[in-house]
Order: C-alpha cells, then sequence, then structure tokens
C-alpha cells in the first residue's frame, strides 16, 4: 500500500505544478460558462444600423396598422432612456403592390436585394388574413431573410398585424374596444414548487416560485463538471500508460513494485487531482453565490453524492483506460482506442435534456441504473426539484461500486499482461485474451 500511496503522490505533483493544470483551471469555467456568459455580456450589442424592409400586402388591411406601429416604435423604443443613445436598429417599411402576372419573379428580385444587403428582409401578408379560407397560403403572414429563424424581427409583425385583424374583427360585428377588452386578456400560468413542512419548527410552509433557469443550470452545470473532471484526470491515462510502456519506464518501475500497485497508484493520483480541482470549483461557486445573494441556487445535499459519484468514476473510467494504455504499442494504436473507450463518457451527455424533463419516467430509471452512466444520470435525477425515490440513488450506488470493482479487477488483468508486452496489435480479441487468460 505504501508503494501504491507513492505512485499516487508522484501523479498527483507531475499533474498539479504543471502549467497546462494552471491553464486547465481557467479554461474550463469558460468552457463551462463562457457562452452564456459572453451571451449576457453582448446581448445588448447590437447593430444599430436602420433595417429596410419590403412589405408585400396582398390584403390592403394593415399598412396603416404598421406604419403607425414603426413609427412609434422607432420615436420611443430604439434610443436609451437615460442617455438619448441609440440601441437598436429602426425599422424602415416599403410597401409595394404585388406583380400578379409574375409572383415568382418579384420575389425573387427581392431575394437578390436582401442578399446585395440593400434590403434585411420582405414581408408577404396573404390575402385572406381577415377572414382566412381553405387556402392555407392565403391565410399566412412569411417572412424571408437569409437567417430567417433566428431574425428576431419577423417576431416584431406579429402583434401589429394580429392586433388590427382583430380590431376589424371586432367592428364588423358591431362590438368597441371597450366592450370586449377582457376577451382578449391573457393569463399566464406561474410555475410553482410545492408546499412542505419545515423540519426544525413543524410549520407549513408556503410554495415557492420555481426558477426555471435554476431548474436547467444546476444540474447541466454539475454533470457537465463531473464530465470534464473525468476527462483530465481518468481519459488522460490511456496515453500517459502508453508513453510509460514505449519508454521503457514502466518495466524500470514494475522491478520494485507489482503491476496492480502501479496501476493503483495511477488511479488514485487521477483522483487526487480530479478531488483537487472539485474543491477548488465548488468552493468558488459557494463563495461567488453567497456574495450576490444566489446562494440557494445550490443543493448543498446533493454534494456527497457528487464527490462519491465522481470518485467512482474517476476509478471506473482511470481502470479502463490504464488498461488499453498497457495493451498499446504506439500513439496509433492508442488513437483507434481512445474514442471508443470514451463512449460510455460521453453518450449520458446526450440524454441529459430527456432525463431532466421526466426525472422519474422509467426511462430515466432504467438509464439511471446502468453502471457506465449511473454517475452521471443518477446525479442529474438528484439535482433536478423532483423527489426520486429513496431507495433509487442507493440501488445506483451499489450497482456502480460492484461494477467499479469489476472493472478495476478486470483492467488490473489487462494491465499485469499488456504492461511488460511489445508487439502485440491491441484488438479487441487480445485484450479479452489477456482479461480471461492473462
Amino acid at each position: 500500500m505504501h508503494k501504491t500511496l507513492i505512485i499516487a503522490l508522484r501523479e498527483y505533483k507531475a499533474a498539479v505544478k504543471t502549467k497546462s493544470f494552471i491553464l486547465g483551471l481557467i479554461l474550463m469555467p469558460v468552457l463551462m460558462g463562457g457562452g452564456m456568459a459572453a451571451f449576457m455580456l453582448f446581448k445588448d450589442k447590437v447593430d444599430t444600423d436602420d433595417l429596410k424592409i419590403v412589405v408585400i400586402d396582398h390584403s390592403k388591411l394593415v399598412r396603416e396598422a404598421l406604419q403607425e406601429r414603426a413609427r412609434l416604435r422607432n420615436e420611443k423604443e430604439i434610443f436609451d432612456q437615460e442617455t438619448g443613445e441609440k440601441v437598436r436598429p429602426a425599422y424602415v417599411l416599403e410597401f409595394i403592390q404585388s406583380d400578379s402576372t409574375d409572383p415568382f419573379k418579384q420575389k425573387l428580385d427581392l431575394s437578390n436585394r436582401v442578399r446585395s444587403g440593400e434590403l434585411h428582409a420582405f414581408v408577404e401578408i396573404g390575402p385572406s388574413i381577415l377572414h382566412p379560407d381553405t387556402i392555407l397560403e392565403n391565410t399566412l403572414i412569411r417572412y424571408y431573410s437569409e437567417n430567417a429563424f433566428m431574425d428576431e424581427v419577423r417576431y416584431w409583425f406579429t402583434d401589429p398585424v394580429n392586433n388590427h385583424i382583430r380590431q376589424l374583427r371586432l367592428s364588423e360585428m358591431n362590438l368597441s374596444p371597450e366592450e370586449t377588452k377582457d376577451l382578449f386578456y391573457w393569463i399566464n400560468i406561474e410555475s410553482m414548487g410545492l408546499m412542505e413542512v419545515d423540519k426544525k419548527t413543524g410549520n407549513v410552509q408556503d410554495a415557492q416560485k420555481t426558477n426555471e433557469l435554476q431548474s436547467f443550470l444546476v444540474p447541466y452545470f454539475m454533470v457537465l463538471l463531473m464530465f470534464m473532471l473525468v476527462l483530465m484526470s481518468a481519459i488522460p491515462l490511456l496515453t500517459a500508460v502508453m508513453e510509460e510502456k514505449m519508454e521503457r519506464i514502466a518495466e524500470v518501475i514494475l522491478a520494485s513494485i507489482t503491476p496492480f500497485q502501479f496501476m493503483m497508484g495511477k488511479i488514485l493520483g487521477s483522483i487526487s487531482v480530479s478531488l483537487t480541482i472539485a474543491a477548488i470549483y465548488i468552493a468558488g461557486a459557494i463563495i461567488t453565490l453567497n456574495q450576490i445573494g444566489q446562494g440557494d441556487m445550490l443543493p448543498y445535499h446533493i454534494l456527497p453524492w457528487f464527490f462519491v459519484f465522481l470518485i467512482l468514476f474517476v476509478i471506473m473510467t482511470g481502470s479502463v483506460m490504464a488498461a488499453l494504455g498497457s495493451a498499446c504499442n504506439d500513439n496509433k494504436d492508442a488513437q483507434n482506442l481512445q474514442f471508443p473507450a470514451m463512449l460510455p463518457v460521453i453518450l449520458p451527455l446526450f440524454l441529459l435534456v430527456p432525463i431532466m424533463q421526466n426525472p422519474t419516467s422509467s426511462l430515466a430509471t432504467w438509464l439511471s441504473m446502468f453502471p457506465p452512466f449511473t454517475p452521471t444520470l443518477m446525479l442529474v435525477r438528484l439535482a433536478t426539484p423532483v423527489t426520486i425515490p429513496a431507495w433509487q440513488p442507493y440501488v445506483g450506488l451499489a450497482v456502480v461500486i460492484i461494477f467499479t470493482v469489476f472493472s478495476v479487477w478486470m483492467g488490473g488483468r489487462i494491465f499485469r499482461t499488456g504492461i511488460l508486452l511489445q508487439g502485440q496489435k491491441p484488438t479487441f480479441a487480445n485484450i479479452i485474451r489477456y482479461a480471461l487468460w492473462g
């Protein structure tokens, strides 16, 4: 055991003293939250150049309403109220008559004007928007631009057109807006949690409004943190062991320790690295959130599960990677094995959204009981606001422990044989033979 700890300490010092470790500590938050930070930072940094939009109004009903709404917007909504600085683009609408002889040619010409930058977009309003008929094309409002899906301007046309059409329909029925103001009142549904009893006082606590962003970000970032830690600590064992084998360093070390002690020392070193990084980030998150008054966002009751699953996940993955690295003879062998070996680590990331949407479904339950997926998917389920049956995390933990022991045992057999063999290709058949017969 003493020799194993010496190897673990050597691996830990070799990792944390490098510049790449410090660089990784800095870059990981950027990778995890950089996109969202950039979005918050630049969301108001928009191009303020006027946007020219051509409108083809087949209905001949909404021209005045759109012009008036655009005028009000350009006068009151595009300038900062404090500084008077222009912060949004003005919408310049140009209405043209439809070409009944060759409508496709007209829209092609407009499309070319959009491509050349002369126009931002053009809009086609169907002729039957007031009284929709059976021909769907006649009842649509179509927005044409180079990036229509991501173009926020298209949403602006919804309110003025629909509000004006609603007023015209009310006028036809001889109803005034005052008489029907409640008819179109939209009632939003407010998302709430559940009422509960305070365990300390016994008082009933009222339900709190659900923080939808928190419900998504907490499980997402905790799983992403676990994935990044495994990626930084366990996955590199494959190439590290392969390089020591190629340089004959392993043969020198194995003269004084057993192959299993060598492998476990490297895995324990990886665990120490991942725990160090996790402790730094979680402590930083706790301090930061408390400073900004958002300390309640952190699910403190999940942290013990996080560290337990992280340790098992690193042991499980690290033993496999070390075993495969011992079977490789060069970089090409390592590259061929690395991606298939990483699939059990990567695949759960594609299942996060359906699991977060329904954490108690049969799919979520059974997938979180599958040992390679359990550390990440069970953590996601526990981090959601939904109450998970109390027995499931413990059953999942037991299954992971059993599978981890099996992975270490199997990895140890492969490592013991492969680390001293030279020239044997790490084929699937050879790896199975190492595991079964040594």
